[in-house]
């Protein structure tokens, strides 16, 4: 039953955040939404305990495109980072500023970038991409994903300076447009540089609120060191180039772990573990 603990521990903690949002806000939409995605994540971790083969990407589709589809295109809620920069320009916690407090800003310090492994709407396409694993060494990239980040600020602080009227049908376009944007740059870069997640290493500008927080993780990958034989096997299926065979905070990557599971899955020996 030990298995059972973790996903069991991350339905609680979201439906403690469920519970709590829907009293605090007097919003019984809170307890929906936190408690139907804490449900998929948990029953995801439930199948890949179970060796379930797809049980992660069925667990991306189903927050994903919950997220892409219906939070963002039938609610009219921009769940993109123009979205956040505007509730922040409200003053209102709300909608995406709860979503990034939850999964990008704080909640990366108990399950790192987890986000970006289970319930990220642009990564659950690029995943279904030929290139599970990088297969070019990384190339000085990073700095444009601060380029997005700012150019996004840019974007929404100027339409709140100038008070653009219609703000909320323009933060659904810019929804739409953004996605669409995502989707052409992960799938150009993908096949460019025959590395699935090309976009989340260079260009996603949500990793600048993602990479401080996910260092100090309560929830990591970890390694036995004695049972370690250095076969390499991790570091081949890690979708992020992450030295697991590094226990410290300081390892290669180690920010970028999306609790994939794909090194514990591989290694021989059993010598990783959450």
């Amino acid at each position: 039953m030990k298995r059972y603990l973790l996903p069991l521990g991350m339905w609680l903690l979201f439906e403690t955040i469920a519970v709590t949002l829907w009293l605090a806000m007097d919003n019984l939409f809170y307890l929906m939404n936190f408690t139907y995605i804490g449900t998929c994540l948990a029953l995801g971790i439930v199948l890949f305990v179970r060796r379930h083969t797809h049980a992660r990407s069925l667990v991306q589709f189903a927050v994903g495109l919950y997220m892409l589809v219906y939070l963002g295109m039938v609610c009219n809620e921009n769940m993109q980072l123009e979205g956040f920069w505007y509730y922040l320009s409200l003053g209102v916690f709300e909608a995406s500023l709860i979503h990034y407090a939850v999964a990008k800003i704080f909640g990366p310090l108990l399950f790192g970038r987890g986000w970006c492994g289970y319930a990220c709407w642009t990564a659950m396409v690029l995943d279904v991409l030929p290139y599970k694993s990088a297969q070019k060494p990384r190339v000085p990239l990073g700095f444009v994903r601060y380029i997005m980040f700012v150019a996004s600020f840019l974007l929404v602080g100027t339409l709140v300076v100038l008070n653009v009227p219609d703000m909320p049908r323009i933060m659904l376009w810019l929804f739409i447009a953004g996605n669409a944007l995502y989707y052409a740059i992960g799938v150009t870069l993908a096949y460019t540089l025959h590395d699935n997640r090309a976009f989340c290493k260079y260009g996603c500008p949500i990793t600048v609120f993602l990479k401080p927080a996910s260092y100090f993780s309560l929830l990591r990958v970890k390694i036995h060191e004695e049972k370690c034989i250095s076969c390499g096997k991790c570091k081949q299926v890690c979708p992020m180039d992450v030295d697991m065979m590094d226990n410290s905070r300081k390892r290669l990557h180690g920010t970028e772990c999306i609790l994939c599971m794909q090194c514990i899955d591989a290694c021989p020996t059993q010598a990783l573990y959450l």
